[in-house]
């Protein structure tokens, strides 16, 4: 029993087998429609997102749509353990899931959690104070108008916290490197609702949700970082994220006299071009942005006005003057399409020509560095690399442009 070949029957991908659905009512339990599956597993089961000792295993969790109550039914024709003379041992399934409920509670008796989801499906209410409402048209999200509403909170809280942590659970399937955030009184949490009718009667159902953290800037502002932005699976495609982004935080932020500039935590690709899509949007209407501003370079006043503005921080500001300058350059013109190149470049390699110059600093006082120094790339490597780079960047800051329906041939 023991050999790999029998031993590979029992090994299941994490990702095919675990199921997921935001329940609304009962008869959501049956709904194969509804169904989700997670985008990643790793911080759950392992580096290569696998789970051993089942067969024909399938892991089904359930969120209470509006409180986010959790249930488990973890199934399988046949056990490792049951069948094994070696005394091989299966994964414990449950331990993995039940360690992401940071209070321990959860369900696995179904007529138990389909009592209590009833009774608190019409009693949930948002956490917090209302901060953004807006609908989707029909069309867009199915053939009914849908309403959406935002809420912050914080840490004083106590039963919103709860339900936090609840939500952090499914963010360990949804976005890479995740950690839950500490009970900071800086931290800012906006949840995103869906505001529906069930027999006449107002219900609501989590859609998403968005981290803020307020640092201290110097000398009496703070700097808000925008950090884990999750929509959830039912609710991607409709435009959600771009709504937060572009409404959401600038209406809460923008109004705020004390805030410096806007920043954000690692974003994904997705965020990142949402973001810059609307950041571009808004310099367009700028002075400083002007046609015959972006074509003499990137400037003071470009900052000065972007940041007074839209609160946008000097490293995206200058992220989104190359995207504006990239719209006038004319690429048929050698000349100006080289000094634009150069000109990303330079940026570019902003970071490695810093830590070259931290290793030459050491070496003159010294210290042996020549460790560090080898694993440099030679200059014809790194103008390689810094041309693909490039390259990326360009594919990028086009798409932006495309979006914007600015693009230039």
């Amino acid at each position: 029993m023991s050999s790999i070949s029998k031993l590979q029957n029992y090994v299941t991908n994490a990702l095919e087998c675990t199921r997921f659905r935001l329940i609304r009512k009962e008869e959501d339990f049956d709904d194969e429609s509804i169904m989700f599956h997670p985008e990643m597993a790793h911080q759950v089961f392992g580096e290569q997102e696998s789970i051993f000792g089942y067969r024909d295993l399938q892991i089904d969790v359930g969120f209470a749509a509006g409180s986010l109550d959790i249930y488990f039914n973890i199934k399988y024709s046949q056990k490792i353990d049951d069948v094994s003379p070696d005394g091989v041992k299966a994964d414990d399934v449950e331990k993995a899931l039940a360690e992401l409920v940071e209070d321990g509670c959860y369900y696995t008796n179904l007529e138990e959690y389909k009592k209590i989801i009833k009774v608190k499906a019409e009693a949930f209410k948002p956490f917090g104070t209302k901060v953004d409402e807006f609908k989707i048209n029909p069309g867009i999200c199915g053939p009914k108008e849908r309403t959406f509403e935002v809420y912050v909170s914080d840490i004083n809280d106590k039963d919103f916290l709860k339900y936090h942590a609840r939500l952090e659970s499914l963010s360990f399937w949804f976005i890479d490197a995740f950690s839950r955030v500490e009970h900071d009184p800086l931290w800012l949490f906006f949840i995103v609702y869906e505001k529906y009718s069930d027999g006449g009667e107002t219900r609501y159902a989590t859609a998403g949700y968005f981290t803020v953290y307020q640092y201290y800037s110097y000398p009496q502002f703070i700097r808000p970082r925008i950090s884990q932005i999750l929509v959830l699976p039912p609710f991607q495609k409709l435009g959600i994220a771009s709504r937060l982004i572009e409404t959401t935080v600038n209406k809460y932020f923008l109004a705020k006299s004390n805030v410096a500039d806007i920043t954000y935590e690692e974003p994904t690709d997705i965020v990142q071009h949402i973001r810059s899509v609307i950041d571009a949007k808004h310099c367009m209407t700028l002075p400083a942005f002007a046609k015959d501003k972006l074509i003499t370079g990137f400037s003071k006043e470009m900052l000065k006005e972007a940041k007074e503005k839209y609160k946008i921080n000097p490293k995206q500001c200058r992220v989104i003057y190359e995207i504006l300058r990239l719209s006038v350059v004319d690429k048929k013109n050698e000349t100006d399409y080289r000094n634009y190149r150069v000109e990303v470049k330079k940026r570019l390699n902003l970071n490695s020509s810093k830590h070259q110059r931290a290793l030459t600093r050491l070496q003159k006082r010294g210290v042996d560095v020549s460790a560090a120094l080898s694993l440099l790339p030679t200059l014809e490597d790194r103008i390689e690399q810094l041309h693909a780079e490039y390259m990326q960047v360009e594919q990028v800051y086009h798409q932006v442009l495309k979006k914007l329906k600015i693009a230039r041939e």
